[in-house]
């Protein structure tokens, strides 16, 4: 007699996977994530919180932290300017080395920052290509502000265009053609149809821009001379303060760093929730 048909059930896995499985994750996020905040924070406020906050009062402390953000501040709508156009360049119009512009965008993540900042002492440097006319003009950009904004710009200019170029890709070219064929100009056509469906993608890349731009220590360390004060970002400062066993300043201002990183994350999720939902609606449409 015929034994009945019984379907094949694939191998299941052992009950023992997934809560071991979790157990390692979540000892991985205590030990490399949670364990450091809580020690940044736990050190910075050791002293107490008066202590905490007359720290940020010291010179060249709030130099640093105004050289950081004045450097996020003109690097940031720089690059996502050249980020969109970029961008529209690559996916709108067929020219000619087109692919070898996109690998180019890469030559800053291909790189060390450290040989980034190198490449900019030869340019400008004393002894570099331009060192002569610069010194016989009274330009400086090595050694001074203007060399961390330019090595910062270097490190952080693919994050705008590597967010819009696979989003714009997508969106084809039809919707812009017609309105074209409707009397709407350039840019009448990138505000109205171009920019509402990037927008997302558009705001996830500057908080890349951002979160790089205030960190960014390599390319910095080699371009800006570490001059106290003048020349010295949150993150190379965190490490003077450190090296000088000043533990509650350095941990304060990491505590600070720590915080605009935690800021940028909690924005970050919030893009791509919004970024997600809004490529949900177009698979619907």
């Amino acid at each position: 007699m015929n034994k009945p048909y019984t379907p094949h059930k694939p191998n299941q896995e052992p009950r023992w996977i997934k809560p071991v499985l979790l157990v390692i994750a979540l000892g991985f996020l205590l030990i490399f994530i949670f364990i450091p905040l809580i020690t940044i924070f736990s050190q910075a406020l050791r002293s107490g919180a008066s202590v905490y906050f007359r720290i940020f009062r010291e010179p060249d402390i709030f130099a640093a932290i105004r050289l950081t953000l004045i450097t996020a501040l003109i690097c940031v709508p720089l690059n996502t300017i050249f980020g969109v156009m970029l961008a529209w360049a690559i996916t709108k119009f067929n020219f000619r080395f087109k692919n070898v512009l996109v690998t180019l965008i890469e030559v800053p993540f291909a790189i060390s920052p450290v040989i980034a900042g190198l490449l900019f002492i030869f340019l400008f440097g004393s002894f570099g290509w331009f060192g002569s006319w610069l010194m016989a003009h009274n330009i400086k950009i090595v050694f001074a502000v203007p060399g961390i904004i330019i090595a910062t710009a270097f490190v952080t200019f693919p994050f705008v265009a590597r967010e819009l170029i696979p989003l714009m890709e997508e969106m084809g070219k039809d919707d812009e053609e017609a309105a074209l064929t409707l009397g709407a100009n350039g840019l009448q056509t990138f505000l109205k149809i171009t920019l509402p469906n990037i927008k997302w993608g558009l705001l996830y890349g500057v908080v890349l821009t951002n979160a790089r731009a205030m960190g960014e220590f390599g390319a910095v360390a080699v371009v800006s001379g570490v001059i106290r004060g003048i020349t010295t970002t949150m993150p190379l400062y965190i490490e003077i303060l450190y090296n000088e066993y000043q533990f509650s300043a350095a941990f304060a201002v990491a505590s600070l760093l720590t915080l605009l990183a935690l800021v940028t994350l909690v924005v970050k999720t919030i893009i791509e929730h919004f970024i997600n939902v809004s490529r949900k609606q177009n698979h619907e449409y």
